[in-house]
């Protein structure tokens, strides 16, 4: 990793714990309500940062993000809209603006999580093996195709498990009828992640974004802190 990438990644790693932390101290110390609302720019930030820090942006990675945007637009218009897939929900005001009860930022949110998940596999997978290769093998850096899908679809739906109780306390959205969380919501997380990451790894674009490790783990320390504490 050059000097100046480098530099850049602790940059966004800064920022994206301060915003986090902000958010976090706010939320349990200060004002819920206003922090909450804040949300929309927490999300437009992580995916600035996500941006920036991401190397060669070709037509593969927009191609990536516009699809998981439109993706997870539909899936959730049809959730809301029509019970399908995750169950039976409604989507509050700290989202901001709302398509046919779909907040745009669900979109965004949708291919900030895929991507990072798809990036923490794929640089994990590509650790391993490269630490315990012989030594005329070559170094990889694409480890893996069905572990990045599987592996990558279980850990994106894990931190919607984590995230669900939290996002119902802040009011993102709630859940109807007697307000339980179905377990088909995870079954569909699942089964939406695992598409959307098979595109991710048939795609060619640059996957050694360590920022994108960096961003998930700060974003479930976020979520389980308010887990416990909220």
């Amino acid at each position: 990793m050059t000097g100046l990438i480098q530099k850049k990644q602790q940059t966004a790693l800064y920022l994206a714990i301060l915003f986090h932390t902000i958010g976090l101290l706010g939320i349990l110390f200060v004002n819920k309500d206003f922090f909450t609302q804040l949300t929309p720019l927490n999300l437009m930030v992580s995916f600035a940062l996500v941006l920036w820090t991401q190397e060669d942006r070709n037509l593969s990675f927009w191609f990536f993000a516009l699809i998981c945007f439109i993706t997870g637009i539909i899936t959730e218009y049809l959730g809301v809209n029509y019970q399908l897939l995750f169950g039976s929900y409604q989507y509050l005001s700290p989202l901001g603006v709302k398509w046919e009860g779909v907040p745009l930022m669900i979109g965004v949110n949708w291919f900030v999580i895929m991507y990072c998940c798809g990036i923490s596999v794929q640089i994990v997978l590509n650790a391993i093996w490269n630490r315990l290769k012989d030594d005329d093998m070559p170094v990889r850096n694409n480890v893996g195709f069905w572990a990045i899908v599987l592996d990558g679809a279980l850990l994106a739906t894990f931190f919607d498990w984590v995230m669900e109780p939290v996002a119902v306390k802040l009011g993102f959205w709630q859940w109807l009828g007697d307000g339980s969380i179905p377990f088909k919501n995870y079954w569909s997380w699942f089964l939406v992640s695992a598409f959307l990451l098979l595109l991710f790894r048939l795609l060619r674009f640059e996957k050694q974004n360590i920022f994108g490790v960096h961003l998930l783990l700060i974003q479930l320390m976020f979520f389980l802190i308010l887990r416990t504490f909220l």
